[in-house]
């Protein structure tokens, strides 16, 4: 009874903002302005405060290198077996390899981790998920533009990934962390302050960004053959690779703490940006109803961890 009641308060409570986020589309007590004005604040503002404090208070290894170059290479392989995947199973989109690798961590991976696993483990997520970041911020952009037939600006695209607030509070946190400034704080109590200031900030993250996602979530007129056809192909190259990225990583590092960070990053979605690059409505459609089906599943396996405890 006791593990039922554990797994309520971690399911529950995602499934209220969903529902809340839901309620909130069909009855319009919110705008579409006013969803990309909270999501806005979630990327530029909380989201930011949350890797902050999550790298500054991390002790930094050569593990610490490795492991981006990994998850660097990792969403490289799946954007590869995604088009090899485009191929053999005839999906006429462009989008395929672009729905099968990149991982939606900024606006539901965090969320969904802190509940399970709480603040004090972020850092875990977030060793994961710097080398998927610099993966969407150069490569899966640039791809995205060769695809589109665009020219592709590579001064904006790094003033884009240098100026992001994101970038900016990852490399602050970085700079905090591995300097050993932050820890020559905490005997003067300073670095409690800057950690009050951060949790502050970032309280309403999780909240918000559920919020988001259940006013987007929108289930009806899916194509439903050609999206459960591209989801099932992303989640068994995603359940693939997340072997071999453990077995990897166990073997040059045995213990080394980071199985739960990891079974959150795997089930996640694509990142949301990519519908922003379909170029007609039935391509828009197809992604926009890829995502959705994404993020359902992606909801489900995370009930099925928390009802796990793993």
């Amino acid at each position: 009874m006791n593990r039922s009641i554990e797994v309520l308060q971690t399911v529950l409570p995602v499934l209220i903002m969903l529902i809340i986020g839901m309620i909130c589309r069909s009855r319009k007590l919110i705008s579409r302005e006013g969803i990309s004005a909270l999501k806005s604040v979630v990327v530029n503002i909380t989201l930011p405060a949350v890797l902050l404090k999550a790298f500054a208070g991390t002790s930094y290894s050569f593990m610490d290198v490795i492991i981006p170059l990994m998850m660097f290479l990792v969403c490289l392989t799946a954007w590869a077996l995604g088009r090899a995947a485009q191929k053999i199973f005839r999906i006429p989109s462009r989008f395929v390899p672009f729905l099968t690798t990149g991982f939606e961590a900024g606006m539901l991976g965090y969320a969904l981790f802190e509940m399970l696993y709480g603040s004090s483990r972020t850092a875990e997520f977030a060793r994961i998920d710097l080398g998927q970041v610099l993966f969407v911020f150069t490569v899966y952009k640039i791809l995205l533009g060769m695809e589109g037939r665009e020219k592709t600006d590579f001064g904006q695209l790094m003033r884009e990934m240098v100026f992001s607030p994101i970038i900016l509070a990852i490399a602050a946190g970085v700079i905090l962390g591995a300097s050993g400034l932050y820890s020559a704080l905490i005997p003067s109590g300073v670095s409690g302050i800057f950690d009050a200031c951060t949790d502050f900030v970032s309280a309403p993250t999780s909240a918000i960004i559920l919020l988001t996602i259940g006013y987007d979530l929108v289930m009806k007129d899916i194509p439903w053959a050609s999206t459960v056809k591209v989801t099932a192909v992303r989640f068994g190259i995603m359940m693939l690779l997340r072997a071999v990225f453990l077995a990897v990583l166990h073997l040059l590092w045995p213990g080394n703490g980071l199985n739960s960070a990891a079974n959150v990053m795997f089930i996640l979605p694509p990142p949301f940006v990519l519908p922003v690059f379909a170029d007609d409505a039935d391509q828009r459609v197809y992604v926009s109803s890829a995502l959705s089906v994404s993020t359902l599943l992606s909801i489900i396996c995370f009930a099925v961890l928390a009802a796990l405890g793993v």
